[in-house]
């Protein structure tokens, strides 16, 4: 069915009436009529006032024409008054009669129309939805497809990955064997080094222990001779020579130096041993690590062991007690001298 235009009276061009369109035309139509019978009722409203106003007119004339003038004016005027009221009304009921069935002629033409665009748009509706429905059927068997194309691609990959994967680790087996190997060898040789290193680590730790033996004796001591023992000669590390303060010889203590973790006791052994060879009064041990049973110092098989912090404690009540033999020894000897003089003397 074709759709009704509308002519636009300006420019002259035809306008579809369509559902958007229809309701406002017909609103305003409706409002465009209203407004005519108000005009009309307000021209009936002005004619009416003009009869009163002839009226008033009349009445007027009236005070000076005599009753029977005024009598006759009044019922012409009464009578062309109902006239003109009569047919002017009649004119405007006609008027708005027409204008009324032409509009509603025109309403009903547009709802004719709106109803087969109703039609159409229901028609095209199902239609839509019979498209979007074979194009969801569609969309679901491409779907399907891809999945069983992937499913059977991803099938040929896992079974070339595996032939793949078994060839790469039957040719690495004996590139990883040759790794690991290299690995243990290098793991090997780091801890070899890192035992050198530790090693010369403690080394030298010890000789930093040595030297501040040394510097701690020296300083406490000043008239005491400090000899570090060189390497090799008869063990220990340090030799203090004690002196008084008279300069006369009083003795010697040997001084050895340990900073490891763990107490040995063959470290005894061998002090006593360089303790000999170097002819020295004391031995002194000094360690980190203690026998057990000993917090700070102790004599242990005629050898002193003592911590670092207490190494000077020590060293100062053996120097005191090398002083005091070097001085009975000297009473002694004097005291020897002196009866070989008076057993000389009487045997001449």
């Amino acid at each position: 069915m074709t759709e009704p235009t509308i002519t636009c009276p300006n420019c002259k061009t035809e306008i579809r009436l369509t559902e958007s369109l229809a309701a406002p035309l017909i609103a305003a139509t409706r409002q465009q009529f209203e407004k005519q019978l108000s005009l009309k009722d307000a021209e009936i409203a002005q004619r009416e006032q003009g009869v009163r106003d002839k009226e008033k007119q009349i009445a007027e004339a009236k005070r000076t024409l005599d009753d029977q003038v005024v009598d006759q004016v009044n019922a012409q005027l009464k009578t062309e008054r109902a006239r003109v009221i009569e047919e002017e009304s009649r004119r405007a009921k006609q008027a708005a009669a027409a204008e009324l069935d032409g509009k509603a002629r025109e309403l009903a033409e547009l709802q004719e129309v709106l109803l087969v665009r109703d039609e159409k748009l229901a028609e095209a509706q199902k239609a839509q939805a019979e498209l979007i429905k074979k194009q969801r059927e569609l969309d679901d068997a491409k779907r399907e497809l891809e999945l069983t194309v992937e499913k059977r691609v991803q099938d040929g990959l896992s079974e070339v990955r595996t032939q793949a994967k078994r060839e790469a680790e039957e040719g690495l087996k004996l590139k990883v064997m040759e790794k690991d190997q290299t690995i243990a060898s290098m793991q090997q040789k780091i801890e070899e080094l890192k035992q050198k290193a530790e090693q010369g680590s403690q080394q030298l730790q010890g000789e930093v222990q040595e030297l501040e033996l040394e510097t701690l004796l020296r300083a406490k001591f000043p008239f005491d001779s400090i000899e570090p023992v060189p390497k090799g000669e008869f063990g220990g590390d340090v030799l203090q020579r004690v002196v008084s303060q008279s300069g006369q010889a009083s003795g010697s203590i040997l001084w050895e130096s340990k900073r490891t973790k763990n107490w040995s006791d063959g470290w005894l052994v061998k002090l006593r041993e360089d303790q000999r060879t170097a002819k020295a009064e004391v031995s002194v041990l000094v360690s980190q690590a203690l026998p057990k049973g000993t917090e700070t110092f102790d004599v242990i098989d005629g050898v002193w062991v003592t911590s670092p912090r207490a190494a000077l404690p020590v060293a100062t009540i053996l120097r005191h007690t090398l002083l005091q033999v070097g001085m009975a020894r000297q009473v002694s000897e004097g005291q020897q001298t002196k009866t070989e003089m008076i057993y000389q003397y009487l045997a001449v």
